[in-house]
């Protein structure tokens, strides 16, 4: 079932650009944020750690409204539930997200659906397609892949506690990101901003809707290599990697094309780990080859190339 929420009552100091268009939907044991937007062949969009359904805006935009895109606060994260038992490593595994997305793409009857994912969402879209194929049709994973190496993780691990505070102000957050990820867009920051982070009392401080205890979970579930899901996938995935990225090594990539030499390998020039956010349309135009392949049908066309047939 999907309701829209309730919006809060205002804080004094509440961001005026909140998000819109948003809706819940109950999802096995949680409630996901999502926005659905958009018609024809379904694609389920899944964030990375400590992000929020906001980082796919701009595919969504370039996608047009020839696809029915479902971007999703994934549980621990954004407006979504955050399991009490956060504190515990089962709730923040690879099982439990995706039982998650499963039971979301069965609610809303939208499968089978193209999972894109970006980072951890990557993760989860390739194991969901793994033991649910029934609801998958083809996987776009970006940027990040088995055989990631512990000390990469450990390093996540750093960043996402770092970000565990209370920052002064809207700009003050920006700052943060910028510095976090000097590659992204000015766009791209303040969508960060604006749907991962809320007031943190009735002044202007702000914190992360991330919950700590559940980032912290998920790193550790990402511990467990999920190597052998990739290798039992049986339908289409594309892999796309930042040339820069400092999650997926070229030895991780590498590794990953040896043990699925039919997957699409693509890496992208100039770009590091922020894919979606850092050339969004170029992840559009994958969405899209992988709707050709999975569809047989003919694409639709994204927004740039409506735009495009319009100009003199």
């Amino acid at each position: 079932m999907t309701h829209r929420p309730q919006p809060p009552d205002p804080a004094p100091h509440a961001p005026p650009d909140a998000p819109p268009d948003l809706a819940y939907v109950r999802a096995g044991e949680v409630e996901l944020c999502v926005r659905d937007a958009g018609a024809g062949p379904a694609v389920v969009l899944l964030h990375g750690t400590t992000a929020s359904l906001g980082v796919w805006d701009a595919v969504v935009a370039r996608l047009g409204d020839a696809v029915r895109t479902v971007a999703v606060d994934q549980r621990g994260h954004g407006r979504s539930g955050k399991p009490a038992d956060g504190c515990t490593a089962a709730a923040y595994t690879a099982a439990a997200y995706t039982a998650d997305v499963l039971a979301l793409i069965r609610a809303l009857d939208c499968g089978p659906v193209v999972a894109v994912g970006h980072s951890l969402g990557a993760r989860n879209a390739v194991v969901l397609a793994a033991e649910h194929p029934e609801v998958v049709a083809g996987v776009v994973a970006v940027d990040y892949t088995p055989y990631v190496e512990p000390a990469v993780l450990d390093a996540l691990e750093t960043r996402v506690r770092g970000g565990d505070r209370t920052f002064a102000s809207a700009p003050d957050v920006e700052a943060y990101l910028r510095e976090r990820d000097p590659l992204l867009p000015a766009d791209a920051v303040r969508r960060r901003r604006r749907y991962g982070y809320a007031p943190a009392g009735a002044g202007p401080e702000l914190r992360p809707l991330a919950d700590p205890g559940a980032m912290a979970r998920t790193v550790d579930g990402l511990r467990h290599d999920f190597a052998a899901a990739a290798g039992a996938v049986d339908v289409p995935v594309t892999l796309l990697r930042g040339e820069h990225s400092a999650i997926v090594s070229p030895r991780a990539f590498a590794a990953t094309r040896e043990l699925r030499p039919d997957f699409r390998a693509v890496q992208l020039p100039g770009l590091d780990h922020y894919v979606p956010e850092e050339d969004p349309q170029t992840v559009a135009d994958e969405i899209v080859r992988m709707l050709d392949r999975t569809t047989g049908r003919p694409r639709p066309r994204t927004a740039t190339e409506r735009t495009e047939e319009t100009c003199p």
